[in-house]
């Protein structure tokens, strides 16, 4: 069930390793460039991994400000895409525990997720039924599980894929992949893989 969006180039326009040339030699319309081609993919990220609107926007945004200003520590140019994932994947894991320990301290309510936006209404029955109950019981886990399941179960990634945007070594994903889809098969039954 992996909904990741994935970004494919006509060959039309520069690449991506020309446009962060570009941008780094201080070229905004470069930036802009590299914005518009992955906006959709950084806010269709951000929103999977915290499902509220709002905090998704923040996320995004700040994830693009964060990616623009340590652009200059991009190694691999033409690898923007997938670094960019791992900087919203970053932020996001940050937030949810930022959100949790608040919550904890009375600071913050935990706020359900509304699972009419997070759901598309064209998905198979029985993938919105899936997608309804693992959303329904994330907050159950930790953050890193968390992160590791939505990774994995919602984005399709592969678990070398994780681990990389993750910053966390396979056998770390590995575990924390079991964790939560052992809590998961205990609370869905059914729906596990």
């Amino acid at each position: 069930m992996a909904f990741r969006a994935t970004v494919t180039q006509s060959g039309a326009g520069p690449s991506d390793a020309a446009l962060v040339l570009s941008a780094l030699a201080g070229e905004s319309w470069a930036q802009e460039a590299l914005y518009r081609r992955y906006a959709r993919l950084v806010n269709g990220l951000s929103f999977r991994l915290i499902p509220n609107a709002a905090d998704a926007t923040d996320l995004a945004q700040d994830a693009f400000v964060e990616a623009f200003r340590n652009l200059h520590r991009l190694q691999n140019q033409q690898a923007f895409a997938s670094w960019l994932r791992s900087i919203v994947i970053r932020i996001a894991h940050k937030r949810v525990r930022r959100h949790r320990l608040m919550a904890r301290l009375g600071l913050r309510r935990p706020e359900p997720v509304d699972l009419d936006t997070v759901v598309s209404r064209t998905a198979p029955p029985d993938v919105r039924a899936e997608l309804r109950a693992v959303y329904g019981i994330l907050n159950e886990l930790s953050a890193e599980d968390r992160t590791a399941v939505i990774l994995r179960r919602i984005e399709g990634m592969a678990i070398g894929e994780i681990a990389e945007q993750m910053g966390r070594s396979v056998a770390t994903v590995k575990r924390r992949l079991a964790s939560a889809e052992a809590h998961l098969s205990r609370r869905l039954g059914g729906f596990h893989e």
